[in-house]
């Protein structure tokens, strides 16, 4: 049978018609190279894997278990946007949201993370003074004490046994020398947190806020990735004449957005904030008249405070509220399992019981004028009554 001559012309235009149907129904059809850091929305959940439009012909992959909080939930739903990592290219790639997870990373595998920036996970095996050891897989890394975290860090011990995430800044001697860093993780979350505030944020809001820094004229506060500044005058009702007597760093606090004043640079505003004005003055003053002194297990210590176990509940003892002398170390003076007696605050506004041991002393004190005055005023009463009763028997008589 007869087949006509196909031309050259009509040859390029199937093939350029096959390619367009291998790739329709996708954006874009083009590959991702490895190490590529990227963003994705998520378009379907399947049982081990979550399926991402990365803009390739096919769905990208990423394991569900890499997307699951530490019980098992999980942590996106469909639409969501998540940054990811290209681990393997082709038409549908595997992605990757942080290398190490899986217990398992190579050098080339924090190769790669440093040059994308793709974070690691790791193990805090043990903290010296420098900082901290971490296990990546069966690699070993070191965290620097000055970038744990974004505020200084008193003791780190307190990270040993977590599994926490990480940059990656240096690999060198193929392995042998890994420097990592979770304070520019935190940092680039911050900022990204705060972007997103700045966009809502108003004069007159009242937010929660966790205490950065003191300084003598006022605290800094954290309200959500961008600080403002609590002036002293702004902090209590009554005159406030040390910073730290109201709060500490690390604190959690209400406060009121009172200015957002743009600057002429263009950065980030100056934000004045107010806890007198947010009505933050939790019942530790109102709650003062009905003292109460029970028994307290420490359960865990913290740079803000102890955490404290009572027949009224759990609740904290601000560092401000402990018997510490000048430079003490919470740790040492109140390790966990330690018996203390508290005296009831009242509750933050945060719905949190807060005790004070430092206070105790004046509240026994308060407690036994209260029971003296309480013991005077009965017996004076008695006396009348026993005269009155005397009197009137000998008037019968």
């Amino acid at each position: 049978m007869y087949s006509p001559p196909v031309a050259e012309e009509d040859e390029d235009f199937a093939a350029l018609l096959d390619e367009s149907l291998t790739g329709s129904g996708k954006s874009g059809g083009g590959s991702l190279p490895v190490g590529k850091r990227t963003e994705g929305t998520v378009v379907q959940i399947g049982k081990d894997t979550i399926f991402v439009d990365v803009g390739t012909r096919s769905e990208g992959q990423v394991a569900r278990w890499e997307l699951e909080d530490k019980d098992g939930v999980l942590k996106v739903e469909v639409g969501d946007r998540i940054r990811c990592t290209v681990a393997s290219g082709g038409d549908r790639p595997t992605l990757v949201t942080a290398f190490g997870k899986s217990g398992s990373a190579d050098v080339g595998m924090l190769e790669l993370a440093a040059e994308s920036g793709t974070p690691v996970d790791g193990e805090v095996a043990k903290a010296v003074k420098a900082g901290l050891e971490i296990k990546i897989g069966k690699l070993r890394a070191f965290c620097p004490a000055s970038m744990v975290d974004i505020g200084f860090t008193a003791d780190i011990s307190v990270f040993e046994g977590q599994t926490l995430r990480f940059k990656v800044l240096e690999v060198r001697d193929n392995g042998r020398s890994i420097i990592v860093s979770r304070k520019a993780l935190l940092l680039a979350e911050r900022e990204t947190m705060g972007r997103d505030l700045l966009k809502n944020l108003a004069e007159g809001q009242i937010v929660d806020g966790t205490v950065q820094s003191i300084q003598a004229y006022g605290a800094f506060v954290d309200i959500g990735g961008i600080e403002g500044l609590v002036h002293i005058s702004e902090l209590g009702h009554g005159r406030v004449s040390s910073v730290g007597d109201v709060v500490s760093v690390g604190e959690r606090v209400k406060v009121r957005v009172l200015a957002i004043e743009q600057t002429v640079a263009g950065g980030n505003p100056r934000i004045r904030l107010s806890v007198r004005q947010a009505g933050d003055q939790d019942t530790e003053t109102s709650g003062r008249a009905e003292i109460s002194i029970v028994d307290a297990t420490v359960t865990k210590v913290e740079a803000y405070g102890i955490l404290v176990s009572t027949e009224k509940g759990a609740g904290i003892v601000p560092t401000r509220e402990l018997d510490l002398p000048p430079g003490g170390d919470a740790r040492r003076a109140y390790p966990a399992g330690t018996s203390v007696r508290v005296v009831a605050r009242g509750k933050d506004n945060k719905g949190q019981l807060r005790f004070s041991i430092k206070g105790v002393e004046d509240a026994e004190a308060r407690l036994n004028y209260a029971s003296f005055r309480a013991g005077k005023k009965q017996r004076g009463k008695s006396s009348v009554g026993s005269f009155g009763e005397l009197l009137k028997s000998r008037l019968k008589a």
